[in-house]
């Protein structure tokens, strides 16, 4: 049996001829109904005319084209008109007469090419058809013959509104897909940045030190070993942000959150970095994004320690409030700058979008006497 659940998506898959094909087939039954018979489509005051066996040349013409209106409308345009053409030179005056306005509506909206040129040539083949029905005995004056240009004008027009409704449709979905894009490349390059740069520049830093601690052995090998460790955590991290950024893979969507604070400060101590860390109250069960949030802030901070203030003493402050988490990672400025690369500023830009986006305050303003302090005020409860 056929599933009904699936006749609209199994239409909407049909060419769009096939789409078509019954309202063009519904005009043609139309003619025949009697109850149609006296709803005439008529211009030029002609009498009526019997039908006779052009009559169904006409009709078809009137008719059948309407099926590639939306498909080829200037060719359903020019077959559409032939036979309203004849329809009132031969004085059928059919209801399926109607059908040009039909006709010109589709071409309005779906024509694509030599749109004026159409638009010209159907204005300058009315001329002659009022001429010629005026010779063959019309009664009808210059006014009505105006009156019935306006209202074929005025399809077209409807047309052409739907044409340029369904550009702008096109146009706005265009933006959004932009921004949506823009968006997520903005979101992947912030991640890469705040993942990569503190790992390399934790590793850049014990490389520096390592080249100065040739004559202790003992300090080098541990030393080179923190470097090793800080790469497998860095392909680790990796890895994972690939895994989240790969549609197919079944990610359990694991992100930092301050729970993992004391793993980063101790891998910035062993960076060669002095910082003490201290905590007030626990996180809210319903912190949400707020943690992810401020473990970045926290990351950030201690790698422009570890590139502008190296050595120099750093603290971090974490409050956990009900409502909010505070962060405040500040620098004594007594430090060296390291060997490692110069920052690009999208960090504490990307930290300042991460807060801004929940609600919060952020601030990354150098001290009186030297280094700088980060603060942070994230609003907690927001979903992750």
């Amino acid at each position: 049996m056929i599933d009904l659940r699936r006749v609209p998506d199994l239409w909407r898959r049909c060419d769009v001829t096939v789409r078509d094909l019954p309202f063009a087939l519904l005009m043609v039954a139309l003619a025949f109904l009697p109850a149609f018979r006296d709803q005439q489509t008529q211009v030029g005051g002609l009498p009526t005319r019997p039908s006779d066996a052009l009559t169904f040349v006409v009709i078809a013409l009137e008719c059948l084209p309407l099926a590639a209106r939306r498909r080829w409308p200037a060719a359903c345009l020019s077959l559409v008109s032939l036979g309203f053409v004849l329809d009132q030179l031969r004085a059928y005056h059919t209801v399926t007469g109607a059908g040009l306005a039909f006709a010109l509506v589709s071409a309005g909206a779906h024509l694509e090419r030599h749109r004026r040129v159409t638009v010209v040539l159907l204005s300058a083949a009315y001329v002659p058809l009022a001429v010629a029905l005026s010779r063959l005995g019309g009664t009808e004056g210059p006014g009505e013959y105006m009156t019935f240009y306006l209202v074929l004008v005025f399809a077209w027009g409807v047309g052409s509104w739907l044409r340029a409704t369904r550009a702008a449709e096109a146009e706005r979905r265009r933006h959004v897909a932009e921004a949506t894009r823009a968006a997520e490349r903005t979101r992947i390059a912030r991640e890469l940045h705040d993942v990569v740069t503190h790992h390399v520049t934790a590793m850049v830093v014990q490389a520096e030190a390592a080249r100065y601690l040739t004559a202790a052995p003992d300090r080098l090998e541990a030393t080179l070993s923190a470097v090793a460790d800080t790469g497998r955590r860095a392909i680790t991290d990796l890895r994972h942000l690939l895994d989240l950024l790969n549609p197919d893979h079944d990610s359990d969507g694991r992100t930092p959150s301050v729970g993992e604070l004391h793993t980063l400060v101790e891998q910035t101590r062993s960076a060669g970095q002095p910082v003490e860390f201290t905590e007030e109250g626990s996180p809210a069960e319903s912190a949400g994004s707020a943690e992810f949030v401020a473990y970045r802030v926290v990351q950030e901070a201690l790698t422009n320690a570890l590139k502008y203030a190296h050595g120099s003493r750093t603290g971090v402050h974490v409050r956990y409030g009900e409502r909010e988490i505070t962060v405040q990672v500040s620098t004594d400025g007594s430090g060296s700058r390291t060997g490692s690369p110069g920052g690009s500023g999208r960090g504490l830009a990307g930290l300042r979008e991460r807060v801004d986006a929940l609600g919060g305050e952020f601030s990354a303003d150098p001290r009186a006497g030297g280094g700088f302090v980060v603060r942070a005020r994230i609003p907690a409860g927001s979903p992750s």
